[in-house]
C-alpha cells in the first residue's frame, strides 16, 4: 500500500521512488510531480519500515492509515494538540504516549491526507493489501512448520 512511498528529511510532503542512480535515488514529490535526485547521505524513510510504538508492541503504519479509511476521519494536521490527540486515539487506542508525540501524530494525519488525495488509500487498494498479507502470513506459517 506504501510501497516506494518516502519521507525525507528536510522536505515537505512524500515522495515516490523513481529508479535508483549512481549515488543516490531520483523521487518524485507526490505533492507537485517534480523529480529530483536525492543523496545517500539524506535522511530518507520508507513509509513501510515506519510504525507506531504502542503499549503491545508496534504497528505498522499502514494498518494506521487502514485504520483512518475505516473510521472515516477527515482530520486537519494543523489541529490543535488535543484534537489530533483524540483522533489518534480513536486509531490507534494504545499508542504508547511517552514515545509517540503530537508531531508525529501531525505527520500521520498530513501523510495519509496526501495519500488519499493522490488515490493511493483506497477500499481496493486496502483489500488487495490486506491480501497479500494474508498471503504472506501463510508462506511464514508453511516454512515455519516445516522446520
Amino acid at each position: 500500500m506504501v510501497k516506494d512511498i518516502l519521507a525525507i528529511g528536510g522536505q515537505p510532503g512524500l515522495f515516490k521512488m523513481i529508479t535508483q542512480a549512481k549515488n543516490g535515488i531520483i523521487v518524485e514529490s507526490l505533492v507537485d510531480g517534480k523529480r529530483m535526485p536525492t543523496h545517500a547521505t539524506s535522511k530518507i524513510s520508507a513509509l513501510e519500515d515506519i510504525s507506531i510504538y504502542t503499549e503491545m508492541g508496534d504497528v505498522p503504519l499502514s494498518e494506521v492509515f487502514i485504520s483512518i479509511f475505516e473510521k472515516g476521519l477527515n482530520v486537519d494536521p494543523k489541529s490543535d494538540a488535543a484534537t489530533l490527540k483524540s483522533n489518534f486515539e480513536k486509531v490507534v487506542a494504545d499508542y504508547d504516549s511517552d514515545r509517540v508525540y503530537t508531531s508525529d501524530m501531525k505527520k500521520v494525519f498530513a501523510w495519509y491526507k496526501l495519500l488519499s488525495e493522490k488515490g493511493l488509500i483506497t477500499a481496493e487498494i486496502i483489500e488487495k493489501y490486506r491480501a497479500e498479507e494474508s498471503e504472506k502470513t501463510k508462506e511464514e506459517a508453511e516454512s515455519e512448520s516445516e522446520k
